[in-house]
């Protein structure tokens, strides 16, 4: 393992371990100030935004009745172009009520409804997934940007097996692959088994 990826994880270890020390996690940090969740409800509201790097995210949250273990999912972007530009899904951090990382997962192009970027283009802006704000949680922030670097040669490989299974998936009544709703989820990696 390199060692930047080494660094990347003793980093989420440290932003996981700071946060333990004040009772909280990944989501609790985020939901401060909340008084109630909603399923599929972005938050923060607005998204988060680094302006510097493009990078962009945003957690909800499943319905209870869904009997998974998996609280909800950070779906993570980028902005090559700045704000007003093309958004551009790179992969998804599934976690746990107590936001322990799940699995990392793509999705089909109608889930989040970005500009569509082919595997190599998207892998490309990897590694520009660096969020240096503030709000809602420095250590979120960086928790996410680390999460990133750690997995960065998996996340790869992810995304090439999402234009695999797009590119072999045969869709019913003539509508467009990218916008298939029987395809959601494209590939995915379990981190907790």
């Amino acid at each position: 393992m390199s060692e930047a990826r080494e660094q990347a994880r003793r980093e989420i270890a440290f932003c996981e371990s700071i946060l333990a020390k004040g009772g909280l996690t990944v989501l609790t940090e985020i939901f401060q100030g909340i008084s109630s969740l909603s399923a599929w409800e972005h938050f923060p509201p607005g998204d988060v935004y680094d302006p510097q790097s493009g990078a962009q995210w945003f957690y909800h949250c499943h319905p209870a009745d869904e009997g998974s273990a998996e609280h909800g999912h950070f779906h993570c972007f980028l902005r090559p172009q700045g704000p007003d530009g093309p958004l551009h899904h790179l992969a998804a951090i599934g976690v746990d009520r107590d936001g322990r990382p799940l699995r990392l997962f793509t999705v089909n192009q109608w889930v989040v409804d970005d500009q569509w970027a082919d595997a190599a283009a998207t892998i490309a802006l990897l590694p520009r997934f660096d969020l240096q704000m503030p709000r809602p949680s420095y250590l979120v922030n960086r928790w996410l940007t680390a999460m990133f670097v750690a997995w960065e040669p998996e996340i790869a490989d992810l995304i090439r097996e999402r234009d695999r299974v797009l590119a072999a998936h045969v869709p019913q009544g003539g509508i467009a692959v990218r916008q298939d709703r029987t395809l959601e989820v494209t590939s995915e990696l379990r981190l907790d088994g």
